[in-house]
C-alpha cells in the first residue's frame, strides 16, 4: 500500500499538472496570436460551425488554433452566434477580439471579390478590374510606369532595371477591394502580398544565389506560362536554366505570346521570327522582364530547379501533360505523335 506521504506527492503532482494544463490552455485561448503578418480577408459561410470557422482562421494565421477558438466561444455562450459574411482581420489579433468581430457581424462593407489567376499579365488584371467597375485603366498605367517611391517602400523593387514595369510582382491571389479603392491602393495591396508570400518565403533559400530576384521572377513567369504541374515546373525550370548556361535560346512560346499579345498552343515559323526582345526563339537568355505574374509554385521551381537530362519538351494539346525529350530527334517524334 502507498504511504500517506506517497499519496500526497502523487495528488500534488496531479494538481500541478492539471494547473499547468489549465494555465497553458487559458493563455492560448485568451492571449495567443496568429502568425499572419498582413491583414487577412476570411469568408464565413452560412452554416459554418465554430470548428470550421476556427480552421479557416487558423489556416490563414489569424489565430493560433481552431480548438482554442471553439473553447472561447463555448465558455462565452457564443457557439451559435457566428454571423456569415466576409471579414477582415489585422495581424496580431487575439481570440476574444476575433470572436467579437464574427459574432457581431462586423462584415467588410461594400467589398468586391477579385481573383487573379497565376500567370495573368497586368493587362489581364486590368481588364478584370474594369469588368468589376474598378479603376483598371489607372491600374495598368501605374503598373506599366510605377512611381519611384515604390522602390523606397518595397526594397525588393530596387533592383528593377530602368523602365521596368511591375509585371511579375503583382501577386496573383483573391483580393477584397472596396468599391472606392484607388489603383495605387490595389497595387500596394498586391505588392504587400508579394512581400509576405514570396519574399518572406524564399529569403533563406535565396541568400547566396547568384541570380537576382528580378531574374528569378522573370524565369518563373516563363515557367508559369509553359507548364501547370508543380513537378514538371521544376524540371522545365532546370531545363531552361541549363539552356541559358549552354548559350541556347529558350524558345519559349510563353515569351512569344507576350510579344504578340496572343494565346496559342503553337506558333507558326513566321511568328517565331517576330522582331521583339521578348522573342526567345530569336534572342538568347531571359526576356527583358517577366511575361506574367507567376504564382509561388513557379517561383519556387525557378529557385530550386530539378536537374535532368532533358533538353526539349512539349505539352499534349489534349491533356496538357508535359512530354520531355533528351534529343532533338526524340522531340521531333513527340511532335508528330501529339499532332504538333
Amino acid at each position: 500500500m502507498l504511504s500517506i506521504r506517497r499519496k500526497i506527492s502523487i495528488i500534488t503532482l496531479i494538481i500541478i499538472l492539471l494547473g499547468g494544463c489549465f494555465f497553458y490552455t487559458y493563455n492560448k485561448v485568451y492571449y495567443s496570436k496568429g502568425t499572419a503578418n498582413s491583414p487577412k480577408n476570411i469568408s464565413i459561410e452560412k452554416g459554418d460551425n465554430a470548428l470550421v470557422v476556427g480552421q479557416k482562421l487558423s489556416e490563414a494565421g489569424v489565430i493560433s488554433g481552431k480548438y482554442y477558438f471553439a473553447i472561447y466561444l463555448w465558455t462565452s455562450n457564443e457557439l451559435h452566434s457566428i454571423v456569415a459574411g466576409v471579414y477582415e482581420f489585422r495581424q496580431g489579433m487575439q481570440i476574444p477580439e476575433v470572436m467579437r468581430i464574427v459574432t457581431g457581424g462586423e462584415v467588410v462593407e461594400m467589398r468586391v471579390k477579385i481573383t487573379f489567376p497565376e500567370g495573368w499579365t497586368a493587362r489581364d488584371m486590368s481588364d478584370r478590374l474594369s469588368a468589376n467597375n474598378l479603376s483598371g485603366a489607372d491600374f495598368l498605367r501605374l503598373a506599366k510606369s510605377p512611381d519611384g517611391s515604390l522602390k523606397e517602400a518595397y526594397p525588393f523593387l530596387k533592383e528593377l532595371p530602368v523602365g521596368a514595369t511591375l509585371e511579375g510582382y503583382l501577386f496573383p491571389d483573391t483580393y477584397y477591394f472596396s468599391k472606392e479603392v484607388t489603383a495605387a491602393e490595389i497595387i500596394k495591396k498586391m505588392l504587400d502580398n508579394f512581400s509576405a508570400k514570396v519574399v518572406a518565403r524564399i529569403k533563406n533559400d535565396f541568400d547566396g544565389q547568384k541570380k537576382s530576384l528580378f531574374e528569378l521572377v522573370t524565369m518563373a513567369s516563363v515557367v508559369e506560362g509553359e507548364v501547370k504541374n508543380d513537378s514538371d515546373r521544376k524540371i522545365v525550370a532546370g531545363l531552361f536554366w541549363n539552356r541559358i548556361e549552354n548559350q541556347m535560346p529558350l524558345q519559349s512560346d510563353a515569351t512569344l505570346e507576350y510579344a504578340l499579345g496572343t494565346n496559342k498552343i503553337q506558333h507558326s515559323i513566321a511568328e517565331t521570327k517576330t522582331d521583339s526582345p521578348y522573342n526567345t526563339y530569336q534572342n538568347k537568355g531571359l526576356p527583358p522582364g517577366p511575361v506574367s505574374n507567376p504564382g509561388l509554385a513557379s517561383i519556387l521551381a525557378a529557385l530550386n530547379p530539378q536537374k535532368s537530362e532533358y533538353v526539349y519538351f512539349l505539352s499534349d494539346p489534349k491533356t496538357g501533360k508535359t512530354v520531355f525529350a533528351k534529343t532533338f530527334q526524340e522531340h521531333v517524334a513527340n511532335k508528330v505523335k501529339y499532332g504538333l
